[in-house]
């Protein structure tokens, strides 16, 4: 890939910490979801949804973001900490990810049924460490993953897309960046 492409769209990438910064991204997405989905993606939302355009949840209070994070015994990374804090889960994502989780959702991949069962799977291969690590944070067909043990001097932690339909990972910078992409895949598809 041209490294000059790769520096236009970092530029043009909004930034996305701050709770006021995701609801207008959010809003922005909602659109293109809507825009864009399929009879099997429309299928999935409510009427009310629909109606006013808008793919997200109210937003999680400071104190459900700590309680969270108590529970999970880690403090969240800052670009899904303000997510949460603009829209506490979301619905209507693109590709074959269905809803990025809120605060009562979020959990780390070991203890859900899914991330059992890949701990298991991948036992023996470099994938084994991370999905024993690894915050699920958005799931369906495809997981999104947060992996605190590559956190950055920004506390971002790095995201990862995973296909278990191909066993494909896929690397992200963090949390904002699975947006930025699946809205570009949506646009894509679309």
């Amino acid at each position: 890939m041209n490294t000059n492409d790769d520096a236009q769209t970092a530029s043009a990438a909004p930034e996305l910490t701050t709770p006021a910064q995701w609801l207008g991204y959010l809003r922005e997405y909602s659109e293109v979801f809507l825009r864009t989905a399929n009879e099997y993606q429309l299928a999935a939302i409510t009427a009310d949804q629909e109606d006013t355009g808008w793919m997200g949840r109210e937003p999680a209070t400071e104190e459900a973001v700590r309680a969270a994070e108590q529970r999970l015994g880690v403090r969240l990374p800052p670009s899904y900490r303000a997510f949460l804090l603009a829209s506490d889960g979301f619905d209507g994502l693109g590709g074959w990810v269905d809803a990025a989780s809120g605060c009562a959702d979020v959990a780390w991949l070991r203890d859900t049924d899914t991330g059992a069962s890949l701990v298991d799977l991948y036992a023996d291969t470099d994938y084994a460490e991370l999905f024993g690590r690894a915050l699920a944070v958005a799931e369906g067909e495809d997981l999104w993953l947060l992996d605190p043990e590559g956190a950055g001097p920004d506390e971002e932690w790095t995201a990862h897309l995973f296909a278990p339909k191909y066993g494909e990972l896929e690397d992200c910078a963090d949390f904002a960046d699975l947006f930025r992409e699946s809205r570009e895949l949506m646009e894509e598809l679309g």
